[in-house]
């Protein structure tokens, strides 16, 4: 499955399924949920990256588990809208994906995630530096699916 347009990765995936979110770090791999409803997005998972083939079989577990049908990857544009190396290495994620096996891929613009959760963690929850370490990359994936989740409903409701 190529690559789908945010708004059209509804129609590709079974209805009552839910997708995963992705913030792909250097070292690891934020992974959140949705409901099967698709209307929340919940932390899930922390990879800790090692080589590519096991850090995807990892994921492919979670998305049977959960019977997943779709990924939406965070694409860390930059403020002005052009796309980086870090870009590039998320759209280069998703196609050896897609090597090891069919996938629905959209990805979500996630400028500013990880500093919005950064600030969550720090002003609402009062998390030390250690405690915010070991969340803050599941939780921006989780900030990043739940933005694709909302776009999606908010595009169905003007329809």
């Amino acid at each position: 499955m190529p690559v789908l347009d945010l708004l059209d990765l509804s129609a590709a995936c079974p209805p009552g399924t839910p997708w995963l979110g992705l913030d792909l770090g250097e070292a690891t791999i934020g992974v959140a949920a949705s409901d099967a409803s698709r209307l929340i997005a919940s932390p899930l998972e922390l990879i800790r990256k090692t080589k590519f083939t096991p850090d995807a079989e990892r994921l492919f577990k979670l998305m049977d588990s959960r019977k997943a049908s779709a990924l939406i990857i965070g694409l860390p544009v930059n403020m002005d809208g052009t796309e980086g190396p870090r870009a590039q290495s998320c759209r280069a994620f998703a196609r050896n994906l897609e090597r090891i096996r069919p996938v629905n891929v959209a990805f979500w613009d996630e400028r500013l995630s990880t500093s919005a959760v950064e600030r969550f963690l720090i002003d609402e929850l009062d998390l030390s530096r250690k405690r915010r370490a070991d969340v803050v990359d599941r939780t921006a994936a989780a900030w990043i699916l739940q933005g694709a989740l909302d776009r999606v409903r908010d595009q169905a409701t003007w329809i």
